[in-house]
């Protein structure tokens, strides 16, 4: 199994504007705390950008776990736009369509996409806004999403929803803009090889830290500084010695990057039984989900 020496989680935000409230950035190194990149500093997206092109250059033996979807459906219906004869083959081309329609749009945003003639049948976008083909019922939902409800590992929401707390839609839109910057700079499990040294993404749920933490499903928000503790240790991290209150995204990326730590010399997480060489080519996979 391959070893790293950092781990490192990234909470991020697909919200209109150039800095980011809801960007958080946090790693862990050995067997210390976790601790936030820049505490108190609030991000752009073009700064994560530079951040982690650095961690490439640099050719640390990161693991970095971004909270947002690599993709879209692509498996329920071989397209991930049906009916869109510009709907691209995988998972790469997708970020391209995405970045290609939304260029003009600033701080990695993507509503020139949203807004195409095409793209827009596919979302709900606001209330009794919906495009007519937005599948029934919540949204279409990748393999691994379908995988983690029938086995209640997560509950996700589909990625072609934007509305409500809840959604990721927003977020994946702009975190495709990002990893098309990042293709061929750090690869991507498990669309990529993992190479024997040097940085790998990986999507990640922090939801999924919260639970291996003993949070209950719906209440795996931290905004504490001693139930931030708490979870750190109940997972076999060294606490952060934060106090009094701390946000909800330094806490998910804090107790992210301690769980990565915790989990990522495990066979199980790198190998879940669904996934497929089309599937990794497609529609990505989160890690943890197995």
């Amino acid at each position: 199994m391959r070893r790293f020496t950092h781990f490192a989680a990234l909470d991020w935000s697909g919200a209109r504007g150039e800095r980011q409230r809801g960007i958080a950035l946090a790693v862990a190194s050995g067997a210390g705390a976790p601790a936030l990149v820049r505490p108190g500093h609030v991000w752009s997206r073009a700064e994560i950008l530079g951040w982690l092109e650095d961690v490439a250059a640099a050719g640390a033996d990161m693991l970095i776990g971004f909270d947002f979807s690599a993709a879209f459906a692509f498996a329920d219906r071989a397209a991930y736009f049906p009916e869109w004869r510009d709907s691209p083959p995988d998972i790469r081309a997708l970020w391209a369509l995405v970045e290609r329609l939304a260029a003009g749009d600033p701080h990695f945003e993507a509503g020139a996409f949203l807004a195409h003639p095409e793209a827009h049948r596919h979302f709900r976008h606001g209330a009794g806004v919906v495009g007519d083909l937005f599948e029934a019922g919540g949204g279409r939902l990748r393999i691994v999403e379908q995988h983690q409800r029938t086995t209640k590992q997560a509950a996700s929401v589909s990625n072609f929803n934007l509305v409500g707390a809840a959604q990721v839609g927003k977020a994946s839109l702009s975190g495709m803009r990002l990893l098309h910057r990042l293709y061929g700079r750090i690869p991507l499990w498990p669309l990529d090889p993992v190479p024997a040294r040097g940085p790998v993404l990986v999507e990640i749920y922090t939801s999924l830290a919260a639970r291996a933490a003993g949070l209950p499903p719906g209440r795996s928000k931290i905004r504490d500084g001693d139930a931030l503790d708490a979870a750190l240790i109940a997972i076999g991290s060294r606490p952060a010695h934060l106090a009094g209150p701390v946000s909800d995204h330094a806490s998910d990326a804090l107790l992210a990057a301690a769980w990565l730590r915790a989990i990522a010399g495990d066979a199980a997480p790198w190998s879940p039984a669904p996934l497929t060489a089309a599937l990794a080519a497609t529609e990505g996979w989160t890690f943890g989900i197995i």
